[in-house]
């Protein structure tokens, strides 16, 4: 094969896999040396650099592909600090003639980007950008008047009608040529991405990371969970989704290799397969309303008079708001770096509605303690619950998490598991403890107050004073 190019750089940032890679295949079918790179430059993602659970997840993820591409005879150069200033240094230790990359979409990247490419450019370095992380590229779904979409249903049939163009998914390298063992590398150590307390440990138990991780979670979901994902993916007491969040935010699996592994096994999965959507949604969202992550969609709620209570957001953090649903979720969260999807809709609810804190502060706890934080998703979620953004739940929709718990925990399993506290209170008391007769309590071993919080919050008057709020926005 003759190759235009003698070395090339792969720059490693949201991709961290081999197979169905495409700036990876681009490069070897360009070059004949081709040299794997991460850089460490949280600061560029400003005012959303990566939180403490993202970083826990990138050090392992890192690992495993640091491994894989030992595997094949590469070397993963690891370097911290300004990219462009680490990109120019490779070039010139290297003498490589082109960079290749898949794009990544929070604003703050796509300006990076550009200015990097415009760089090299002009220095006669050639630049290769691919799409690894998406279906379709933000800016290639219109609506019919040629303008972005704000309402998820026409979207997602717009793109189910363009899903038979997907590409198969493309074959990871046998071999990856060019290691060269002059080249200095960080250990990955020095970059610090490990949290100094072991707070760890559970997440630790409970994942995974790199590439074999995330097709052995999928294939996990494929056989146990997806044929019944439709009525079990809102019980937080069963494995009922599929938890491949983290792997797609830090592109150990794609969406086309999940939907390939989904149709080669036959897996009914329509369902999930708009789970899938929505995050291409919450991408679409962002790129086009790039202000979105700090500001309202809907102008209107900049008016909303939130309200500025530290004790209550500290509760709500720490899982000690007295309300057993979202107590059970905040701690969930803290324990493993993930939450079940319906729980996560029930506690964003009750801190923007039952105590009407400002959405920015549950979008930036999550941001630090989720393994799959993802600035889309993650905006997209905050504002859809908070009922300011495209396509929202309207703000009068609050979910009352004593009915949530009854309907979807119904033997309360969930609750028992990360509020072991109140376990022992019978079924119908356990999601509302502060109606229990004292008896109940003092036979559960419960004094409220000292053994589990008093509610912070009575449910009926917060919706009430919620409603209240709204309407002066209204």
């Amino acid at each position: 094969m003759s190759h235009t190019h003698q070395t090339a750089l792969v720059w490693f940032r949201r991709d961290l896999r081999l197979a169905d890679n495409p700036a990876l295949t681009h490069a070897l079918s360009e070059a004949r040396n081709v040299i794997p790179v991460f850089i460490h430059a949280p600061d560029e993602e400003a005012p959303w650099s990566p939180g403490a659970a993202s970083l826990w997840w990138l050090h392992h993820s890192l690992a495993s592909l640091s491994r894989d591409i030992t595997g094949l005879g590469g070397r993963l150069i690891l370097r911290q600090g300004a990219s462009l200033a680490c990109l120019q240094q490779l070039i010139s230790e290297t003498s490589a003639t082109l960079v290749c990359w898949n794009r990544v979409y929070e604003p703050s990247c796509i300006v990076r980007d550009t200015n990097i490419k415009r760089v090299l450019k002009d220095q006669a370095i050639e630049c290769s950008s691919h799409n690894a992380a998406l279906l379709f590229e933000p800016w290639q779904v219109r609506t019919q008047q040629d303008k972005p979409f704000r309402v998820f249903t026409p979207f997602w049939k717009h793109c189910q009608t363009r899903l038979a163009e997907q590409p198969l998914p493309l074959a990871a390298p046998n071999l990856l040529p060019g290691v060269n063992k002059s080249l200095t590398s960080a250990d990955l150590s020095s970059l610090h991405l490990l949290p100094r307390i072991k707070w760890d440990s559970g997440m630790q138990a409970h994942w995974q990371t790199g590439e074999a991780g995330a097709h052995a979670r999928l294939q996990q979901f494929i056989n146990d969970s997806a044929s019944h994902y439709a009525t079990e993916r809102d019980r937080p007491d069963k494995t009922g989704t599929s938890c491949m969040g983290p792997y797609l935010h830090f592109g150990e699996i794609s969406p086309r290799q999940i939907i390939t592994a989904l149709h080669e096994q036959q897996t009914p999965a329509e369902s999930y397969l708009r789970e899938l959507g929505w995050r291409e949604f919450s991408h679409h969202l962002l790129y086009h309303f790039p202000h979105t992550t700090n500001a309202p969609l809907d102008i209107r709620f900049e008016k909303f008079p939130w309200d500025k209570n530290a004790a209550a957001l500290q509760a709500w953090q720490r899982g000690q708001t007295g309300i057993p649903l979202v107590d059970a979720g905040m701690r969930e969260l803290w324990h493993t770096g993930w939450m079940h999807n319906r729980v996560r809709m029930v506690v964003a609810s009750f801190l923007t509605k039952n105590l009407r804190i400002h959405w920015l502060e549950g979008a930036r706890w999550f941001w630090d303690t989720l393994v799959d934080a993802d600035l889309a998703n993650n905006t997209q979620g905050w504002q859809w619950t908070a009922g300011c953004g495209a396509d929202a739940a309207p703000f009068f929709r609050i979910f009352n998490p004593t009915l949530q718990a009854e309907r979807f925990d119904p033997e309360f399993n969930y609750i028992r598991r990360w509020v072991p506290e109140i376990a022992r209170l019978p079924n119908k008391w356990i999601t509302k403890p502060w109606e229990a007769p004292d008896i109940e309590l003092s036979k559960a071993g419960i004094k409220l107050g000292r053994d589990y919080p008093s509610a912070i919050v009575d449910l009926g008057a917060s919706r009430e004073a919620a409603l209240d709020a709204y309407k002066e926005i209204k």
